[in-house]
């Protein structure tokens, strides 16, 4: 399973491993993996404790820190992030937030106890991601800076380089993949629909070689689906150097999800996702429920664009990790459709070494394909000229 890039970023195996928490990151470095912290949810600050923590539960191992910049910033130049909150909460109609609550209520979910609010903006726009990113250079077991939705700025690329340190950014399409090349990223993560949180709508088996084709010799990781050692051999097969998981480690036993979170995740099947604008503005696969076709309806407000839905969105999740066991009706749950082959809580190092056995179980499969006397060619081309 070794590719260049275990040897470039000093990695057993080549299985990245995207985590909100900082438990699931840290194990999956430990056990030969990368694992890369969601920053989003994190101001700055808190983004500090996070990766210092991770630095001393990490065994001397590296792993990576994910962002997100938008392409179209809404902040002003020079905007201050407190004064850009304010204008974008200022735009927000009331109508959005008034359903987005009354969703809520009409399933039961209490309100938040006085003084206590969602954080509405941690990230989606520079402002805040660049701070992010200073946080993140000052660790050096930090070793990749990725960009979740976007090309990242050509000043940010450099800068983040010039510590030694990568860059890559995920993409949907061949023309986004390219887009990513010329500003110089390192790594092209090729990203098919079948994955959680925003994606677009090519599959991943039509995804990932037209990727390989339109940025070689950047290296690619495959995105969307990947949960089985055979699902790794078959993207490296097509010429991706790696794979780069999420889904995979929402139910392993250091997640921080909720009981009620998790067993609703183990039920699920590969049917029960859905690609909805109502969680950030654009399209993001989640769980479907209550909260996902209630923005469907036909008396519903249109979603408001990136990042002013997820806004709106804020307090909801603030409810649902407030009070799990009364929200999954309404609760955001991202996951991508490989949801349906998630049916067991194993600890991380125990889904590394189940994906290595089943790449190793598929390779030989596929060797034993392979003819045993050389092939009789028939005339071609030359043999005719």
């Amino acid at each position: 399973m070794r590719t260049e890039l275990c040897d470039r970023l000093e990695i057993e195996f080549p299985i990245f491993a995207f985590s909100h928490c900082r438990d699931v990151v840290a194990a999956v470095s430990r056990a030969g993996g990368f694992g890369v912290l969601g920053a989003l949810g994190f101001p700055p600050e808190e983004l500090e404790v996070e990766l210092r923590w991770i630095d001393e539960h990490t065994g001397g191992r590296p792993y990576g820190v994910d962002i997100v910049i938008p392409e179209r910033d809404p902040a002003r130049r020079g905007e201050d992030p407190a004064a850009l909150e304010a204008r974008l909460r200022a735009m927000i109609p009331e109508r959005h937030r008034s359903f987005a609550r009354q969703l809520l209520a009409e399933h039961g979910v209490p309100e938040l106890p006085r003084g206590e609010a969602g954080r509405e903006l941690t990230g989606w726009t520079q402002a805040v991601a660049r701070g992010q990113v200073e946080v993140a250079l000052r660790h050096p077991r930090v070793r990749l800076v990725a960009n979740a939705l976007g090309t990242p700025p050509a000043d940010l690329v450099r800068e983040i380089q010039g510590t030694g340190r990568w860059v890559a950014a995920l993409a949907g399409t061949p023309r986004h993949a390219e887009a990513h090349r010329a500003a110089g990223v390192d790594v092209v993560i090729a990203q098919g629909t079948e994955s959680a949180a925003h994606t677009g709508e090519i599959t991943s088996l039509v995804l990932w070689p037209q990727v390989v084709a339109a940025v070689a010799p950047t290296p690619v990781l495959a995105a969307g689906g990947v949960g089985t050692g055979a699902h790794i051999l078959a993207a490296l097969a097509l010429g991706a150097q790696g794979v780069w998981t999420g889904s995979l480690w929402l139910t392993v036993r250091e997640a921080d999800l909720q009981p009620a979170q998790t067993e609703r995740l183990l039920r699920a099947t590969s049917s029960d996702t859905v690609r909805s604008r109502s969680f950030t503005g654009k399209p993001n696969r989640m769980l479907r429920n209550a909260w996902t076709e209630a923005w469907e309806r036909p008396d519903a407000p249109e979603p408001l664009p990136m990042p002013l839905q997820g806004m709106v969105t804020a307090e909801a999740m603030a409810r649902a990790r407030r009070y799990p066991d009364k929200s999954q009706d309404v609760a955001i749950n991202s996951v991508g459709q490989i949801v349906g082959m998630l049916n067991e809580v194993r600890s991380c190092r125990e889904q590394i070494q189940r994906l290595v056995e089943e790449y190793l179980e598929a390779a030989e499969r596929t060797l034993a394909l392979a003819p045993r006397e050389p092939v009789a060619r028939g005339p071609g081309p030359a043999d005719r000229d």
